[in-house]
Formats: C-alpha cells, sequence, structure tokens
C-alpha cells in the first residue's frame, strides 16, 4: 500500500522543459495549476493534477519526442534519489525491486514486474489513474527507465520490444531511441526485456550514494564525530553502513566484507568497543535522518527509503525514540530555528 496520496514533481522537472523550449507558465497554464507551482520548491500533485501535467506538456510541446528528452539524463548527479539508490544495487532487476520500493512507500504508483516464456515485462501502474495515462508520461517513464538501465550497466542495454496500448506518429523516432520493436494498440504499455537481462550486473553498485545525494555530506559528518571517543573502527563501521543505506538495511555479512574482516570480528570489535552492530546502523540511521531532514527537500517517505526502513511507520517511530518529536515536528523547528 502507498504511504501517500501525491506525487511529488522535482523542480529539475521545470527547468529541463525550458531547456527544451517548453514554456513552464503555458503548461501551468494549460493543465489547470497554480501558476507558482514550481516556486515553493516542494511540489506534491494528485494523480488528477499529474496526469494533466502530462496532457499539458504533450499539448503545448511541438516536439513529439520531448518525452524521450525529458526522460534521458547523463549526469547521475541529477538523477532523482531513488534512481540514485537503483544505481547501488547489484543488477538491474535488483534495481527495479528498489525502484518497486519506492513507489510504494512514496506514492500511489505500482511497477509491475512479470516472467514468461523468456521474457521480463516492467509497466507502470498508477493505482488511483482517473482515466488513461498520458501518452507523454508512458514514454517518459520508460525512457528514464532505459537511462537508468543504460548508466547502471554501463552498455547500450535495449529492451526487446514496447508494447503501447495507443497508437503514435512518432514511432520511428521510438524505434530509434529504444532500439527495439514499438508494437501499438497492444493490450498494455510494457518494457519488454530479455528475463536473462535482469541478471546483468549494475557497475555502479560501488557508488558512494551518499556523494551523489550531497557531496557536502561525508565532510559534514567527519566534522561532527572529531569530537567522537567512540574509537576509529566504530566510525569505520558507521561509514560503511551509510554507504550501503541504499533503499535497504544493509546486511552485517556485508559490512563486515566491506572491511576485509569476518562477521565474528566485526562483532567481537564492535563489543570490545562498547558497541553493537544494531546500535551502530542506529547512530548511523539517525545521524542520516537528521541530515535529510534538516538540509534538503525529502520527504518523509524517500528519507525511510533510503534509510532501509520498511515503511514511515516505522522510521517515525524510531526518529521519536532519538529526538524525543516525530520527524515532521523536528523538520519544521529545525527551518523555524534557522529563520531567526
Amino acid at each position: 500500500m502507498a504511504m501517500n496520496k501525491h506525487f511529488r514533481v522535482a523542480g529539475s522537472l521545470a527547468e529541463r522543459l525550458e531547456e527544451n523550449g517548453v514554456r513552464v507558465p503555458a503548461v501551468l497554464r494549460r493543465a489547470g495549476l497554480s501558476p507558482d507551482l514550481f516556486a515553493s520548491g516542494r511540489v506534491l500533485l494528485t494523480t488528477q493534477e499529474l496526469f494533466a501535467f502530462w496532457h499539458a506538456i504533450g499539448e503545448v510541446s511541438e516536439d513529439p519526442a520531448i518525452a524521450l528528452k525529458l526522460g534521458t539524463e547523463r549526469q547521475a548527479q541529477r538523477f532523482h534519489p531513488s534512481g540514485i539508490a537503483a544505481l547501488a544495487s547489484e543488477t538491474f532487476g535488483a534495481a527495479m525491486k528498489h525502484l518497486s520500493r519506492y513507489k510504494q512507500l512514496t506514492c500511489p504508483e505500482e511497477i509491475i514486474e512479470d516472467v514468461a516464456g523468456g521474457e521480463w515485462s516492467i509497466r507502470f501502474r498508477w493505482t488511483e489513474a482517473p482515466d488513461v495515462e498520458p501518452l507523454v508520461l508512458v514514454e517518459y517513464c520508460f525512457a528514464w527507465l532505459q537511462t537508468l538501465s543504460r548508466h547502471g550497466t554501463g552498455t547500450k542495454l535495449s529492451p526487446k520490444r514496447l508494447e503501447m496500448l495507443q497508437p503514435r506518429k512518432h514511432v520511428r523516432e521510438l524505434e530509434r531511441h529504444f532500439g527495439c520493436e514499438i508494437v501499438s494498440n497492444a493490450s498494455r504499455n510494457a518494457m519488454i526485456f530479455l528475463e536473462e537481462d535482469a541478471a546483468t550486473p549494475f557497475l555502479t553498485r560501488n557508488a558512494e550514494l551518499l556523494d551523489l545525494l550531497a557531496p557536502q555530506l561525508e565532510e559534514q559528518l567527519r566534522q561532527s564525530r572529531q569530537e567522537s571517543d567512540a574509537g576509529g573502527f566504530v566510525n569505520l563501521v558507521r561509514d560503511a553502513i551509510q554507504q550501503r543505506l541504499t533503499g535497504q538495511r544493509p546486511a552485517m555479512e556485508d559490512v563486515a566484507r566491506a572491511l576485509h574482516v569476518s562477521t565474528r570480528t566485526l562483532q567481537r570489535r564492535l563489543q570490545e568497543s562498547g558497541s553493537s552492530y544494531q546500535r551502530v546502523l542506529d547512530e548511523a540511521r539517525h545521524e542520516l535522518a537528521r541530515y535529510y531532514l534538516g538540509n534538503s527537500v525529502l520527504e518523509l517517505n524517500e528519507a525511510a527509503y533510503l534509510l532501509g526502513y520498511e515503511d514511515a511507520n516505522s522510521f517515525v517511530r524510531a526518529f521519536r525514540g532519538w529526538e524525543g518529536v516525530p520527524p515532521g515536528h523536528w523538520r519544521e523547528s529545525q527551518r523555524a530555528r534557522l529563520a531567526n
């Protein structure tokens, strides 16, 4: 079940629209949305508003391939946090599991995967869709997925075919972009890969998520520990955990492997320092939670996802235990303090 009834639209999408010659005020006017929508820096839309927004993009833009341009990104630094976390996955298939869990936590949308006859199909479903999803939105999702797969694998991985409910006039441009057959008037909107493509390794699996999300973060964390007397090994373990808090709870075995010690040695050395793996994990999450809530525009659900919690409620309970107040209240008090 989705923990949120809204979609967060990144401000960078408005920048991309302008870069591609699409006037954002015209899009907002056509969609019946507030002209100040992107002024707040926090854009939340219902499914109906999201569909209106994407319908308007297709109507205002004179470029039939606008969705392909918006969904193609060459700089990982400009990826959404969910995409950055997905890049840290071991394989393409694991990345899709990350994204699916992100959707479940943060918005009324699902990623549906099916494996049959040697094929792996991926489709997006908007659970509160008022009508058929906009053509432009479907193409954008597929283009973004291709961007992610090619960034991660370091190859020009292409689907076997794209199935689309509605016919397109720019089929040849779609075929060139995706490098595959386009099947129109299909029974669904789906991206079909070979089943074996799911096992394709991601070369970015060791990418440091924190460096991409916030280049200044590691230095801030280091400075905050200068007075720490917990010992160097505890800090090493905390660093390793934080680098692996990529949308899932890092296993002790993975952290031990990263530090080139056995799991038993990891436990023993932490115990000698008066700590434990669970305690260091909690400290790592607490430290990152404070950073995410105090220095970024991440929604609470997105922070919960990145910190490896199964749902937003678990994150709220943990944060209340650390700070004595829910994360939303803590964030507001921090903003109020900085404003004075």
